[in-house]
């Protein structure tokens, strides 16, 4: 109740094309300065910079070691850094957006830029990062030299992880409401006919202890199969969903609430429940805010935690109001194109990840000021959180299950003759069950990010790198260091080869698909002052 979400920001032209990892660079290819007033924002209580020492000097903290709302200090700490040499976000495990662009691209055409965000395409990728046994997150902190012609830059890669997915004989029951659009604008093969192959796919792959449900809307919505066990009933699961057949207009909002309700009438004590939203989200008729849709089922959310994932098909697919739907229903987004794809997420990701491991997380990155002239996120732009609402846990984070990595890269400069400590991140998250507070911290030394990034012995952050200057290129903007679109697609390449992964292979298709749609030329950035770049 009175919850506040998170702070959106939507500069979605700016540095880096697509909102992952960097908040770069403006239009117009300069740099804006952060002044130490900007916003008037205080500085959070997360382990940053002392005013006169560095990050490292501050203790880290424990899970029990503060209060939940961080007011808990030892004596004797400093004052925290200005909030210029702080960076916070709410956590996201969205990959709609690389997805969308790549079937773009596939059909001949661009991505708008106003599609591309930078953090969705990194995300779309293994990283290999360290995974804890129980439940919580490991904190990894790594980067490399990239250059630029403008000063020496580097990258830094944050790393989120959460402990392996369960096997599905481990997992807890799933109490599952699909929500499919019917409306005329997926009469396709490649929308409710993937839909429906879909669905049919998972329903051969769920236990015979999960829960299903199915709700369809056009103009209107209506239920086609009240919350039924798999056990004895896949035949009549089937047979519901071969039923669906394109309407009409596309009332996504009618669609939502009823699904809402379905899944409240068959809520499941102990099970994962979820709404799963299929639709090309082209909505048209009755309730087209997403913010109006979930404030009608918010009790529904709230009370019951039921949260949302939205499934993304279509060419023509209405990605800012799925991507607002599923951040204000505590879910994330994907984007399916093809079969091969729709096994992936209803095979491998949904049956393993239905189930939460923290609610609400936000991560906060500390740069020292001592070693760090200015920094900037790749991305995340709509994921943004005030610097002094890290510890506040009435504002909004991201929904993490098991098996989920989060990625965040970072353009640093650093001082002139800068060693030591670069950075401390901190994932602060709330238990799903007890909604007790916990935190965890990872650092990174000068040493740590010397090493060239391309060529290096690091491939998994080149292949990053590579999807972050891509986005970057695809919405115009102009990150320090990064290589025209035929150089990426080259790396790209090389970096399929050596890690033997075929997602890899498919990004460099994807470059090597824009160079040909693109003139494959961006203008390079000049510098700006200290600080977090806007």
């Amino acid at each position: 109740m009175g919850r506040r979400t998170r702070m959106y920001r939507g500069a979605v032209g700016l540095f880096l094309v697509g909102g992952v990892l960097l908040t770069g660079c403006s239009g117009g290819g300069t740099y804006d300065t952060s002044s130490a007033e900007k916003g008037k924002r205080a500085a959070g209580p997360a382990p940053a910079a002392p005013g006169g020492g560095s990050a490292a000097d501050a203790p880290r903290p424990t899970d029990g070691a503060q209060k939940a709302d961080g007011a808990k200090r030892a004596d004797g700490l400093k004052e925290p850094a200005a909030p210029d040499y702080l960076s916070t976000f709410a956590l996201d495990v969205d990959t709609a957006s690389y997805g969308y662009a790549r079937r773009t691209l596939a059909d001949g055409r661009l991505p708008g830029p106003e599609t591309v965000r930078p953090e969705e395409f990194v995300n779309s990728f293994r990283q290999g990062y360290d995974r804890p046994d129980g439940n919580g997150f490991t904190v990894s902190v790594d980067g490399a030299r990239a250059g630029a012609e403008d000063g020496d830059w580097s990258l830094v890669r944050v790393g989120l992880a959460t402990k392996a997915a369960p096997s599905s004989a481990e997992r807890p029951s799933a109490a599952l409401t699909f929500v499919v659009d019917i409306s005329g604008s997926m009469a396709s093969s490649d929308r409710l006919g993937l839909v429906k192959t879909s669905l049919g796919i998972l329903t051969d792959e769920l236990r015979d202890d999960d829960s299903v449900s199915l709700v369809t809307f056009s103009d209107e919505a209506k239920t086609v199969l009240p919350m039924t066990r798999l056990k004895d009933h896949r035949g009549k699961i089937h047979d519901a969903v071969d039923s669906m057949e394109p309407a009409d207009s596309t009332n996504v909002g009618a669609g939502v609430r009823r699904g809402y309700e379905e899944a409240v009438d068959g809520h499941r004590k102990g099970a994962n429940n979820r709404v799963v939203l299929l639709s090309d989200a082209l909505a048209n008729t009755g309730d087209t805010d997403a913010d109006a849709i979930l404030e009608r089922v918010d009790s529904a959310r709230r009370d019951y935690g039921i949260t949302l994932f939205g499934v993304g098909v279509g060419s023509d697919y209405g990605d800012a109001l799925m991507e607002r739907l599923t951040n204000k229903g505590d879910g994330h987004t994907t984007y399916i194109a093809d079969e091969e794809q729709a096994r992936k997420v209803f095979v491998d990701q949904l049956p393993a990840h239905i189930e939460l491991t923290a609610r609400d997380a936000k991560a906060q990155v500390a740069f020292d000021p001592k070693t760090v002239e200015k920094f900037k996120l790749i991305g995340y732009e709509d994921r943004k959180v005030a610097d002094d609402d890290f510890r506040d846990d009435s504002v909004d984070g991201g929904e993490i299950g098991p098996g989920h990595t989060v990625t965040a890269l970072y353009a640093v400069r650093l001082r002139d003759g800068a060693s030591g400590h670069v950075a401390t991140a901190t994932v602060r998250w709330l238990d799903p069950k007890s909604r007790a507070a916990h935190e965890e911290s990872g650092s990174v030394e000068t040493g740590a990010i010397d090493g060239r990034l391309w060529g290096g012995s690091n491939a998994r952050l080149q292949v990053a790198a590579t999807a972050a200057y891509f986005a970057d290129h695809l919405r115009g903007g102009a990150l320090p260091g990064a290589p025209g679109l035929a150089e990426l697609a080259t790396r790209a390449d090389e970096l399929a080869r050596t890690t033997e992964d075929a997602s890899v292979a498919k990004l460099a298709t994807a470059i090597a698909e824009a160079d040909r749609l693109k003139d494959g030329r961006a203008d390079t950035g000049t510098g700006a002052d200290e600080g977090e770049m806007n």
